[in-house]
C-alpha cells in the first residue's frame, strides 16, 4: 500500500511545472483521498466536510478538483489540514501554494483588465464631476464628442493632456460607497451587541456578522442526544459544583441541577436553559480557569467548524490559538479569553457531528434514555 509520505512525493512530482493553484488542488485532493487510509478513520464525505468548514459543497469540490486551479483561501487550507489530519510537514507547503495561487489569480485578473488598479487622480485634475468626453472616431485632432452631449459640459483632461476614461470617476465613487457601507455595517454589528443578562429564554444576544442578533440556544430535557451544547451545559454545571454526567443527554440529573441553579440565582425555575440561564452559567475562561469550564469551552471549539481542539481541561497555548481563530472568524475581539459574547457565538455556531462522538463509539451498550 502506498504510504502518505510516498503519495506526497508523487503529488510533488506530478505538480512540478504546474501553476501554484494547480499544485494546491492536487495537494488538497490528496489530503482528502488519504483521510480514510494511512491515517486511520473514515474519510468524510465532501458534503459533511463542507458543512464543518462553513462553505457549500460545490465550492469545496472546486477547491479539491485537480483538473482546475484551486482558489482555496488560507483559512480553508488551514481548516482542511486539521479536519483531514494531513501530515504536519505539508502545512507550510500548502500555505505557500495558497499564497502563490492568490498572486497568480491577481496577475491573471490584471492581465484581463479586471484587477488593474486605477491610477490616482491629482487634486489639480479634479472637475465638477462631469464624465470625461469620448473621442469621435475619424474626428480631427483636438475635437471630441461629449459622453453626455445634451449637457454641454466642458472637456475633462488629465495633466498629460489625454482625455481621462469616462469610467474612472464613477468607479472611484462606487468604491467609496462600498467602503462607507462596509464601515457602517461593522459599526452596526458592534452596536447590536446586547446585554446577555437581560435577555429572556431564546432572546437576542450578541450580533452576528450579518447584523442579525444571535440568540442563546434553548435546551430542555428530552430523549435525543443534544451533543456538544448539552455536554458544554453539563460541564458548566459541574463547574458550579453539580454532579451530572457530561454525555450530551439532557436527562433527569441535568434537569434537577438546572432547576436548583435557577432557584439559587433567582431565575424562573422551569428546568430549561435559554437566554436567562446561559449568561449566569458561563464563566470567563482564560489561563488558570477550572477544569470543567475549560472542558466546556474546548468541546464547543472542537465542533465549531474548525475541529482539532483537544478536550483536556487544560487551557493550553493551542486552546488560546484556536479560541483567537474563532473570535477573528466571527468578528469578535481576539482576546484569547472566553467572555459571554464568545460563549454565545460558540453555542450558536455548533454543527451536528460528522461522525458519532467518542462517548458513543466507546460504549458498546445501547444509548441511555431520559428515564435512566
Amino acid at each position: 500500500m502506498t504510504t502518505g509520505r510516498h503519495m506526497a512525493q508523487e503529488r510533488g512530482g506530478q505538480g512540478r511545472g504546474q501553476s501554484a493553484g494547480a499544485q494546491l488542488a492536487l495537494l488538497l485532493r490528496g489530503w482528502w483521498e488519504e483521510a480514510g487510509t494511512s491515517r486511520g478513520g473514515a474519510r468524510p464525505t465532501q458534503q459533511a466536510l463542507a458543512a464543518r468548514l462553513g462553505i457549500d459543497q460545490t465550492t469545496l469540490s472546486r477547491y479539491l478538483n485537480p483538473k482546475h486551479v484551486s482558489t482555496a483561501p488560507l483559512r480553508v487550507v488551514d481548516l482542511l489540514h486539521v479536519q483531514l489530519r494531513a501530515p504536519a510537514t505539508e502545512l507550510e507547503q500548502a500555505r505557500a501554494l495558497c499564497r502563490g495561487a492568490l498572486r497568480e489569480n491577481g496577475r491573471q485578473r490584471a492581465a484581463e483588465g479586471d484587477g488593474e488598479p486605477a491610477a490616482p487622480v491629482s487634486t489639480a485634475d479634479e472637475s465638477d464631476g462631469t464624465p470625461a468626453p469620448r473621442a469621435t472616431p475619424g474626428a480631427a485632432p483636438g475635437t471630441e464628442e461629449s459622453a453626455t452631449p445634451d449637457t454641454g459640459a466642458a472637456h475633462d483632461r488629465s495633466a498629460s493632456g489625454r482625455p481621462r476614461s469616462r469610467w474612472l470617476r464613477p468607479a472611484l465613487v462606487g468604491a467609496a460607497m462600498v467602503v462607507a457601507f462596509s464601515a457602517g455595517m461593522v459599526a452596526h454589528e458592534r452596536l447590536s451587541i446586547q446585554d446577555h443578562r437581560d435577555t429572556a429564554d431564546g432572546a437576542a444576544g450578541a450580533a452576528s456578522t450579518s447584523g442579525t442578533p444571535y440568540e442563546w440556544p434553548l435546551l430542555r430535557m428530552g430523549e435525543e442526544d443534544q451533543f456538544t451544547r448539552a455536554r458544554a451545559l453539563q460541564y458548566l454545571l459541574k463547574a458550579h459544583g453539580y454532579k451530572v454526567r457530561a454525555d450530551g443527554f439532557f436527562r433527569q440529573d441535568t434537569w434537577d441541577a438546572v432547576m436548583d441553579f435557577q432557584q439559587r440565582k433567582d431565575l424562573p425555575a422551569d428546568g430549561k436553559v435559554g437566554g436567562q440561564t446561559w449568561p449566569e452559567l458561563v464563566k470567563e475562561v482564560g489561563p488558570g480557569s477550572g477544569t470543567f469550564e475549560v472542558r466546556a469551552l474546548q468541546e464547543l471549539l472542537d465542533n465549531a467548524g474548525q475541529g482539532g481542539t483537544a478536550v483536556s481541561g487544560r487551557f493550553t497555548a493551542e486552546t488560546i490559538k484556536d479560541l483567537r481563530f474563532f473570535q477573528r472568524t466571527y468578528g469578535l475581539p481576539a482576546t484569547g479569553r472566553a467572555s459571554a459574547e464568545t460563549w454565545l457565538a460558540l453555542l450558536v455556531k455548533q454543527l451536528p457531528p460528522v461522525k458519532a462522538p467518542g462517548y458513543q463509539r466507546a460504549a458498546p451498550s445501547p444509548l441511555p434514555s431520559a428515564s435512566v
